[in-house]
């Protein structure tokens, strides 16, 4: 069975997939049903479902608070 990953506001995520601009790292805007993270790189909003998101995750590098 495979766990959840833990996402926190703040965190970085780094993704499989490199964004256009070749940046594979995306800061944490917004926890909900869905995600909202911005490119590291270039600064671009994205909303994503957390499910299809949760997918595209290669490794979480903690920053935010965790107390949500």
């Amino acid at each position: 069975m495979k766990t959840i990953p833990i996402i926190n506001v703040g965190d970085v995520l780094e993704l499989k997939k490199p964004h256009p601009c070749g940046c594979k790292l995306f800061s944490v805007l917004r926890i909900g049903s869905d995600i909202k993270i911005v490119c590291t790189g270039c600064n671009h909003p994205l909303m994503l479902e957390r499910v299809k998101l949760e997918k595209m995750i290669k490794k979480i590098i903690p920053g935010g608070s965790n107390n949500e």
